[in-house]
């Protein structure tokens, strides 16, 4: 039986340019792609839609609809929780697209996938650490193309290899902001319009400290920047999140990490946060403690990773 395995990339979200939109564009998305934690497909010929794995198997269907997939089987081997701010399921959708086009020798482009399965189109952080990696800034998309268009790329760079990201999983938050995903996250992003005057403000940051400080290999003012531009969407959002992170458990877990880190942020609505660093001491003792936090309040998960500055891979052809 012919197949392959491909393997995709983790992203963390640092937050969205604009929630305004009175120059005509919405969110924009800052982010990074990760080496570690990532998902694992293996995808192999057949006459059904199979897999093991709900999301790919709904992925499955979609390509079907779209471009006349005959059938395949998918196996996810290696995975991380879906909506936990990590990228699960847009990840996978485009692992699977991967995989199918290679078997069939389809040659999709990830940009029209991403259009026929609705993934990575209000914002397309998942889309391009699926297919370039590294540190990303997507300039949004046009209010009247609303999912009917890819927003552009407008930076991209490779995070530096000595740049360590302590990433921390909450289990006990998880259930609860799953459920807020599915339920009423599409409800939450067409209702918030923020004073406009923030969205100046984060635009700056990002131009102004956040990019110089990326490009001169700056760590310290690239991590504050990241640290404020993340804490202003957090006080955006916060009638959702009640508060500026999720839960007191992660805003706990952020107090700790700026002790060890340059720049800390929880990547999307939760319930993962992360911290940047590039002292391996600083970067274990952070661990250490968030561990010891977790363990104390229902359970979770960190690892100390690099950034990855490439996208998805097809590790294995039989």
């Amino acid at each position: 039986m012919r197949y392959v395995r491909v393997f995709a990339p983790s992203h963390l979200h640092a937050g969205n340019l604009d929630l305004c939109g009175d120059m005509g564009r919405l969110y924009g998305t800052v982010g990074f792609t990760l080496e570690g934690p990532g998902i694992v497909v293996r995808v192999e010929e057949s006459d059904i839609l199979e897999s093991n794995d709900q999301h790919a198997l709904q992925a499955l269907r979609t390509l079907r609809e779209r471009f006349n997939l005959r059938g395949a089987r998918v196996t996810v081997e290696r995975s991380y929780p879906p909506y936990s701010g990590l990228g699960y399921v847009t990840g996978l959708y485009f692992a699977v697209a991967e995989g199918v086009s290679r078997l069939y020798g389809l040659g999709l482009r990830l940009e029209d996938v991403a259009l026929a399965v609705r993934r990575g189109l209000v914002t397309a952080l998942g889309l391009y650490a699926a297919k370039v990696g590294g540190f990303i800034v997507e300039g949004g998309f046009r209010k009247d193309m609303a999912e009917r268009e890819v927003p552009p790329l407008i930076f991209r760079g490779d995070i530096p290899a000595h740049w360590l990201f302590i990433v921390a999983l909450p289990y006990g938050p998880l259930p609860r902001i799953q459920r807020f995903r599915a339920s009423s996250e599409d409800k939450a992003l067409s209702e918030v319009r923020e004073d406009c005057g923030l969205a100046s403000r984060l635009s700056r940051l990002v131009l102004m400290k956040m990019l110089p400080g990326f490009v001169e290999g700056d760590i310290k003012e690239f991590g504050e920047s990241l640290t404020e531009f993340n804490r202003l969407l957090g006080l955006a959002w916060s009638s959702y999140q009640g508060g500026t992170y999720c839960c007191p458990l992660v805003e706990k877990g952020i107090e700790i990490m700026l002790k060890h880190a340059y720049g800390v942020a929880q990547s999307s609505w939760g319930p993962t946060f992360y911290g940047l660093t590039d002292d391996e001491r600083e970067a274990e003792r952070a661990a250490s403690e968030i561990e010891e936090l977790l363990k104390a309040n229902g359970g979770g998960e960190v690892l100390i990773t690099r950034g990855r500055n490439r996208g998805i891979e097809v590790v294995d052809y039989g």
